[in-house]
C-alpha cells in the first residue's frame, strides 16, 4: 500500500489522502443497523478525487495493482454497501459537488457525483422546476441514489432514480471514461449500459456526473393523514383509491406509536392522536380546487372503509414537518434495531404481508415494527435488538420467503449490499444469477470494485 499512497498522493495532492484512523474513521461505515453492519477493514486510505481524470487514474491504479475500491457517497446506505470490507481504497466522491446546469428549455439538471440531495432540490426549486424522487436523506449523494436505484415515498407518481437518469459520466475499473445516454428522451442505440450502470451498487463503475429529468412544480400539494384502527383497512384503501384515477404523490403506511417516537426525537408535535394505523397522502395539482377535490375524494373513500376523519395540512411547513417525521422513523428506532428490511410485494399482498409478519413475530414472541410505502408494495420491517441474534436470522429468512410467496422480492430500494448478499437465492433464479457475475466480469475482470458487494 505504501506505493499505492504516494501515487495517490501524486494524482490528487496529500490534502486529499488520508489514512490515519482518526481522520478516515467516518467513512468505515454506513446507515446499516448495528446487527448486521460489515465489520471494516482496518487498513484503508480515503481519497478524494475532484474530477472524472483523478477518478479514471486511481482506478487504472487499483486495477493494475490488484487493490479493492470501495466508491462512497454520502453513507446514507442500509445494506451495507459503501463498508470497506478489505484492506484498499475508499473512494469519496464529496469534492465533486458542482451542480453543471440547470437546463428549463429541456427540463433537465446535469450534476456531478456528490451534489447532495438536499443541493439538487435547492437548485432546482430555484429555477421554477421539481426533481420528485425524494429517498429519505438529504444527505445523501447524486451518485449513490443513482449506483443504488434510490426509491422513497415518492415513487407511486413518478418513479423511482431509474426513471429520472437521462445521461450518465461513468470510470469503468479499467480507466476508460464513459459517456452515456444524455438530455434525451428516447435512446435505443444498442444495450442499455446505462441503465445497467444504475442499481448496480457502485460494482460495475464510478459514477462522476448525471443529467436528471425534471418536471414543472406544482401550483398547490397538500398531505392527508387518515386514521385507522385496522391495518388491514388502511391498505385496502390504497387499491380503491388509484383505481379512481387519484394518483398521488406519495401514500405512505406508519403505526401511530413509531410516528410519534420519530416526532418526539425531533422536538415536533404529530397532529393525529386517532387510529393505531394512519395513511400520510400527499396530493400534487395544478390548483388548489383540483387538489381539495382530490382530498374530499379520498376522505369519502377512507370513511367509508371505517377510517376516521382525516386531518389535512395546507401549508408548506406543515406538510414539511410530517414529512420529516415520516422520514425519521428509521433514525428513531436505530438505536435498538438489530436489521431493517425493505421486502416489497405486489401492492394489494400488503395487507396480507403485514399478516404474515405479525404471525412470525407471535411465534418468536417478539414485536416487528412495520411502515413503507402503501402505493407500491415496499414493506419496512425491524427485527429489534431484544430477540438473539440466532432467532433474528431465523425472523428474517421468514420474512422473506412470506415475501416472495407472495410474489415479492427481498429488497425494493435499500439494495443488496453486503448483508443480503446469500439471500439473493431466494428470489433469484441460478441462471439470473450466472448472466449477473458474467456482467460484472466484463465491466471489472480483476473484481476490485465493491468486492465483497451485491454480485462481485
Amino acid at each position: 500500500m505504501e506505493h499505492i499512497l504516494e501515487r495517490l498522493n501524486e494524482i490528487v495532492g496529500p490534502d486529499w489522502v488520508a489514512s490515519k484512523h482518526e481522520l478516515i474513521e467516518r467513512y468505515l461505515s454506513d446507515e446499516t443497523a448495528k446487527g448486521v453492519r460489515p465489520k471494516a477493514a482496518s487498513d484503508v486510505v480515503v481519497v478524494k478525487p475532484s474530477n472524472a481524470q483523478e477518478v479514471s487514474q486511481i482506478l487504472k491504479l487499483a486495477t493494475d495493482a490488484g487493490v479493492p475500491v470501495f466508491p462512497r457517497g454520502g453513507g446514507t446506505g442500509l445494506c451495507g454497501g459503501a463498508v470497506p470490507t478489505r484492506s484498499g481504497i475508499v473512494l469519496s466522491l464529496e469534492r465533486m459537488d458542482k451542480i453543471a446546469e440547470v437546463d428549463r428549455d429541456n427540463l433537465m439538471v446535469t450534476a456531478e457525483a456528490g451534489v447532495t440531495l438536499g443541493q439538487l432540490e435547492e437548485a432546482v426549486e430555484a429555477s421554477g422546476l421539481f426533481f420528485p424522487p425524494h429517498p429519505g436523506d438529504e444527505g445523501a449523494q447524486l451518485g449513490g441514489m443513482i449506483a443504488c436505484n434510490a426509491g422513497g415515498s415518492r415513487a407511486v407518481k413518478y418513479g423511482i432514480m431509474r426513471n429520472y437518469v437521462r445521461g450518465l459520466e461513468v470510470v469503468v475499473p479499467t480507466g476508460e471514461i464513459l459517456q452515456l445516454g444524455g438530455k434525451l428522451l428516447k435512446d435505443n442505440s444498442g444495450y442499455d449500459l446505462m441503465h445497467l450502470i444504475i442499481g448496480s451498487e457502485g460494482t460495475l463503475g464510478v459514477i462522476t456526473q448525471a443529467t436528471l429529468r425534471l418536471y414543472p412544480a406544482f401550483a398547490s400539494t397538500a398531505t392527508l393523514i387518515i386514521p385507522f384502527e385496522s391495518r388491514h383497512a388502511a391498505v385496502d384503501v390504497v387499491p380503491k383509491m388509484l383505481q379512481m384515477g387519484i394518483i398521488p404523490l406519495a401514500v405512505e403506511y406508519v403505526e401511530k406509536d413509531l410516528v410519534k417516537l420519530s416526532a418526539q426525537a425531533l422536538g415536533l408535535n404529530w397532529p393525529c392522536e386517532e387510529g393505531s394505523a394512519q395513511l400520510l397522502i400527499t396530493l400534487a395539482g395544478e390548483n388548489e380546487e383540483i387538489v381539495y377535490d382530490q382530498c374530499e375524494k379520498i376522505a369519502e373513500l377512507a370513511g367509508n372503509s371505517g377510517a376516521a376523519e382525516a386531518i389535512i395540512a395546507e401549508r408548506r411547513e406543515e406538510q414539511g414537518n410530517i414529512l420529516k417525521v415520516r422520514s425519521e422513523i428509521y433514525t428513531a428506532l436505530k438505536p435498538k434495531t438489530f436489521d431493517i428490511m425493505d421486502a416489497a410485494v405486489p401492492p394489494a399482498e400488503m395487507g396480507h404481508f403485514m399478516d404474515a409478519i405479525d404471525e412470525i413475530a407471535s411465534r418468536f414472541g417478539t414485536k416487528i415494527p412495520l411502515y413503507g410505502h402503501a402505493a407500491d408494495g415496499n414493506l419496512h420491517a425491524h427485527i429489534m435488538d431484544d430477540v438473539p441474534p440466532k432467532d433474528a436470522d431465523a425472523i428474517k429468512l421468514a420474512i422473506y420467503k412470506e415475501g416472495v410467496r407472495l410474489g415479492g422480492k427481498i429488497t425494493a430500494e435499500h439494495g443488496v449490499g453486503k448483508i443480503r448478499n446469500d439471500l439473493l437465492q431466494l428470489c433469484l433464479p441460478p441462471k439470473a444469477i450466472e448472466l449477473m457475475k458474467a456482467i460484472k466480469g466484463a465491466f471489472d475482470p480483476k473484481g476490485i470494485l465493491n468486492p465483497d458487494c451485491a454480485l462481485s
